[in-house]
C-alpha cells in the first residue's frame, strides 16, 4: 500500500504495539479523538450559516469571554470520550474543575486522562481564519480502581503517552505523537475519512519565520525584544519574516512545515504569559520535541515543568532548534 494512501485507523492498528501500554486503549482513545473532530469540523464549516458565531455570552475559568463554537466544541469532544467508556478523567480549559469518569460496567478501571483545548483561536472563527484543537494524553497515577484525583493530572510534561492537534482550515488535518515521531493525517470530506499525508514531519532545523504578537513589544522584558530586534536586522540570512495568526495550533502548523519560531512570552501586563501549561503548552512542546524541534518556558524545558495548578499560566516559546537556541542567549543575558 502506498504509504499516504494509509488510513488514520490502519495507521493506528499496525502502530498500536510501539505504545508501551499495547492494550488497545490508546488506540481507541485516538479514534474517539479523531470521531469528535470530524464532528467539531463539521459544526465549523456551517459558521456563518447557522448562529454559532460571537460569544455565548458567559466566561470561562480564565474570564475569558466563551464563543458558542467554544462552548460546542467542547461539549462534542467530552461526550464523545464519555460514550466511548475508555478514559477515567477529563480536563478541559474551558471547565473550571476536572471530570471523572466511572463507566458503567467497570468501576473507575480506565487508564488515561485526557486534558483538551477544544477551540484553540476561537474568536478567529467569525473572520473565518483557521482554528483547531490540542489535546494530550496521560495515564494516570492514582490507583486503577479508584476516582481519579487531581494529581493524575498535575503531571509533567514528559509524562505524556500522546499528544496531538486537529487544524480546521483550507483542509482539516489531524496530527499527533505518541513518542514516536509526528505524522500528520488530512481528511477526505467526501468519504469522512482521515489519511497520512504527512509521514514524519519535521521542524526544519533553522527558518525564517518568528511569530510574536508585536504589539505587546514595549511590555516584553528585555531580552525578548533584543530577540526581535536580531530577527528584523538586515544581516546574513535576515531579517526574517513576520507571520502571527493568533491561533497557536495555525502558527505550530506553519512553522512545523517551513521553518520558524513561535513566541509568547511573559510581560509587564501579563507576568505569567498568557498560554496554559496543561491544554497548550505541553501538548506543543511534545509534537515539537519529537519533530525535531525545541520547546522552552524561559530558561527551561517545558516538559520538565511540574504543573501546581489546572489552568496554570507560562511563558512560551518554541520552534525550529536553532531559532529556539538563538533566543535562549538572549534570554541568559538578564538572568
Amino acid at each position: 500500500m502506498n504509504k499516504k494512501n494509509k488510513t488514520l485507523g490502519e495507521f493506528i492498528i499496525e502502530n498500536q504495539a510501539a505504545f508501551q501500554y499495547s492494550s488497545g486503549e490508546l488506540s481507541k482513545l485516538i479514534n474517539a479523538i479523531r470521531l469528535a473532530a470530524k464532528v467539531v469540523n463539521h459544526e465549523v464549516n456551517k459558521a456563518g450559516l447557522v448562529d454559532i458565531l460571537g460569544t455565548a455570552g458567559e466566561m470561562n475559568i480564565q474570564g475569558e469571554n466563551q464563543q458558542k463554537l467554544d462552548v460546542l466544541a467542547n461539549e462534542k469532544f467530552i461526550q464523545t470520550l464519555k460514550n466511548r467508556e475508555i478514559v477515567c478523567g477529563i480536563a478541559s480549559e474551558e471547565e473550571d474543575d476536572f471530570i471523572s469518569i466511572n463507566s458503567n460496567d467497570e468501576k473507575h478501571r480506565n487508564k488515561y486522562v485526557v486534558l483538551i483545548d477544544p477551540l484553540d483561536g476561537s474568536t478567529n472563527i467569525d473572520v473565518n481564519v483557521s482554528v483547531g484543537t490540542i489535546f494530550s494524553v496521560y495515564r494516570r497515577i492514582t490507583p486503577v480502581g479508584t476516582p481519579v484525583t487531581l494529581e493524575d493530572f498535575l503531571q509533567p510534561g514528559k509524562n505524556q503517552v500522546a499528544a496531538g492537534y486537529i487544524i480546521y482550515g483550507t483542509s482539516t488535518m489531524l496530527v499527533y505523537t505518541t513518542g514516536h515521531g509526528v505524522n500528520g493525517f488530512t481528511l477526505n470530506p467526501a468519504i469522512g475519512t482521515f489519511y497520512l499525508s504527512h509521514p514524519d514531519m519535521q521542524f526544519p532545523e533553522s527558518g525564517k519565520i518568528y511569530s510574536v504578537n508585536e504589539g505587546n513589544y514595549i511590555h516584553f522584558h528585555q531580552g525578548v525584544k533584543d530577540y526581535i530586534k536580531y530577527c528584523q536586522k538586515e544581516e546574513d540570512d535576515r531579517p526574517y519574516t513576520s507571520r502571527y495568526i493568533g491561533s497557536l495550533v495555525s502558527d505550530f502548523h506553519r512553522n512545523m512545515i517551513k521553518g520558524g519560531i513561535y513566541m509568547y512570552p511573559k510581560s509587564s501586563i501579563t507576568e505569567n504569559g498568557k498560554l496554559r501549561l496543561l491544554y497548550e503548552c505541553n501538548p506543543m512542546a511534545f509534537l515539537a520535541e519529537q519533530a525535531n524541534g525545541m520547546a522552552i518556558g524561559g530558561r527551561s524545558r517545558i516538559l520538565d515543568v511540574k504543573p501546581e495548578e489546572l489552568h496554570q499560566r507560562i511563558p512560551f516559546f518554541c520552534g525550529s532548534r536553532k531559532m529556539v537556541e538563538k533566543l535562549q542567549e538572549f534570554l541568559q543575558k538578564y538572568h
